[in-house]
């Protein structure tokens, strides 16, 4: 049974109703960001969406995986979050300056050993969460937010959406001390953007290809995007995912179903950080395909 409590805006919601400012900042720096996240397409004219549709998506399942847990959410909580979800994938529009700029203080650790130098789009697709995580530093006054600890809180879980260690006390405080006495859960913020992003594959993630694949001329990114037109749906219940496929297409089933098994992946990482650094709980335990059409 599909969950139909209704999330939609619960965080922006809550947040304005705790902290009218904190709101304002919010909103001020969606409206800032807005054009800055459609960048992407200038170095990945074929990758699926990556603009503010996906950013508003991933809050949209943020709120969901939250639920009734939400009352427990200080106003720094819900702002950090929501500003770690729009601001997460900002590193994939950088502007060539910023990424010269970026790309010295990056640890590449052994990448360049099997990777090509000159191969700019590949170098900041694999390492676009810390391009983000710059980038938010370098221009935190323009986004106006309020303070370093709030800025550190962003950058981190911003961060974490993908590839850093969730489970790292240094790097990931369970509760970072914010200037006017809230307490900020870092794992669990960082859990909740990395499971949101993951599981953000269905059909409406892409709806300028959905019927214009043909035109696309990169194989990985063709295979990308029939995958998200093949999933007409995905539903959230408090105990699972479920992914609505269309199965006419046998190659690409088998592309989803090796997905799942990655999504699957994500979600028993993200329950695990919850579990043992954090007062909250991911509810979810499953990740399965249904086949329609």
């Amino acid at each position: 049974m599909k969950n139909t409590e209704n999330h939609d805006y619960a965080m922006e919601r809550r947040l304005r109703a705790l902290n009218p400012e904190l709101h304002r900042r919010f909103t001020d720096a969606v409206f800032a960001l807005q054009y800055n996240l459609s960048h992407y397409k200038l170095i990945f004219p074929e990758y699926t969406d990556h603009s503010n549709l996906h950013s508003m998506t991933v809050i949209d399942f943020c709120n969901r995986l939250i639920g009734s847990q939400i009352r427990c959410l200080d106003p720094d909580e819900l702002y950090v979050l929501l500003m770690g979800c729009y601001f997460h994938d900002t590193g994939m529009g950088i502007t060539l300056k910023d990424y010269q700029e970026f790309s010295k203080q990056i640890d590449f650790r052994d990448y360049f050993d099997t990777h090509s130098h000159d191969n700019l789009p590949e170098i900041i697709r694999s390492f676009h969460n810390e391009y983000s995580g710059l980038f938010i530093r370098k221009y935190a006054e323009l986004f106006e937010i309020p303070s370093e600890e709030h800025l550190f809180a962003v950058i981190q879980i911003a961060r974490g959406h993908r590839k850093t260690d969730l489970l790292d006390e240094k790097e990931y405080p369970a509760a970072l001390r914010m200037p006017d006495g809230n307490t900020v859960c870092l794992p669990y913020l960082a859990a909740l953007i990395r499971l949101a992003d993951e599981i953000d594959v269905a059909a409406a993630r892409n709806p300028k290809l959905l019927y214009d694949i043909e035109s696309l001329t990169d194989e990985v990114e063709i295979i990308e995007n029939k995958k998200v037109r093949a999933v007409r749906e995905l539903a959230v219940t408090e105990d699972e995912f479920i992914l609505y496929v269309d199965r006419r297409d046998e190659e690409i089933l088998g592309h989803i179903r090796a997905m799942v098994v990655k999504m699957q992946k994500t979600l028993d990482y993200c329950r695990r950080v919850a579990l043992q650094r954090c007062p909250y709980v991911i509810t979810q335990q499953r990740v399965r395909m249904e086949e329609v059409g």
